[in-house]
């Protein structure tokens, strides 16, 4: 486990949902990537590159319902601009997105 935090500096974590509306490869990545494109409602379109090549297709992740992090520094990845981070929980290798079980607004807020 990690230090303990105050939940004052877990109230600073945004955690939006939003929807995958485009994915494409990412060859230029040190390790196997997509260039996510992802539609957060209010907040806008922001991209992230995610590794998540081994477990989701192209076609799985178009139009699914995502949870990430929206307030962290933007983040050059080769020649991309990684603007939020995508949570997801490691299994082995892998990693398995975090989504909400039912359909909600995108740029809902995460509690």
């Amino acid at each position: 486990m990690k230090e303990t935090i105050s939940f004052e500096d877990f109230t600073k974590v945004d955690l939006r949902v939003g929807t995958i509306i485009e994915v494409n490869d990412f060859p230029k990545a040190k390790n196997p990537a997509y260039q996510l494109t992802i539609d957060f409602g209010d907040l806008g379109i922001k991209k992230s590159s995610a590794q998540i090549t081994t477990r989701y297709t192209k076609e799985a992740l178009l139009n699914k319902q995502i949870i990430a992090t929206v307030n962290f520094p933007k983040k050059q990845i080769a020649d991309f601009m990684s603007e939020c981070l995508v949570m997801g929980a490691v299994k082995g290798k892998d990693v398995v997105l975090l989504h909400p079980e039912l359909k909600v607004k995108n740029g809902a807020t995460v509690n």
